[in-house]
């Protein structure tokens, strides 16, 4: 009887180590053109929002996974002109609403991105409304008419994390 339990123990433990917590899925947020993915079943909701002066639909995927908040959200903009201040005051909003302090940002690289506004990569070190320390890792760009935004909020970002999910974004 004790080897059966020892054997049932030990292939639970063994299907428990083979079942991922990040489980990869494509997914295309606000039925666009972008091709990305996510490390779990994405909630999905759009609501209005108010950026840089003008009101938005502002379409999102989310989900959480071991550890970290990801999510995918389009903006359908007028104009592309409209794309540089909404991009800036979409940045701003997320360092304050973090209480985050010296964001670093560098170019980001997405084929077939518009050049500008250029593609931008933000990371930054803040506290979660809990009051924890809470590091993001945001990425924007656009295409034609939509801005595109991509976010993982952690407290510890590691490679296996952000890797697939901001390397694994694609548009046609």
């Amino acid at each position: 009887m004790a080897r059966h339990r020892f054997a049932l123990l030990w292939l639970t433990l063994a299907l428990v180590a083979c079942s991922p917590s990040l489980n990869w899925r494509e997914v295309r947020p606000g039925g666009g053109e972008l091709k990305a993915l996510l490390p779990c079943k994405p909630d999905q909701a759009t609501r209005r929002q108010s950026l840089a002066g003008y009101e938005l639909d502002l379409t999102m995927l989310g989900c959480e996974a071991s550890g970290g908040l990801y999510a995918i959200s389009v903006v359908e903009l007028g104009s592309p002109q409209q794309a540089h201040p909404v991009q800036a005051q979409w940045q701003t909003n997320l360092l304050a609403t973090m209480q985050a302090q010296g964001a670093q940002r560098q170019p980001f690289s997405i084929r077939g991105a518009n050049a500008q506004p250029e593609a931008v990569q933000l990371q930054a070190v803040g506290r979660s409304p809990e009051g924890r320390a809470l590091t993001v890792q945001a990425v924007w760009f656009t295409r034609g008419n939509r801005l595109y935004h991509a976010v993982l909020y952690a407290e510890r970002l590691t490679p296996e994390m952000s890797e697939p999910f901001f390397g694994g974004m694609e548009l046609p």
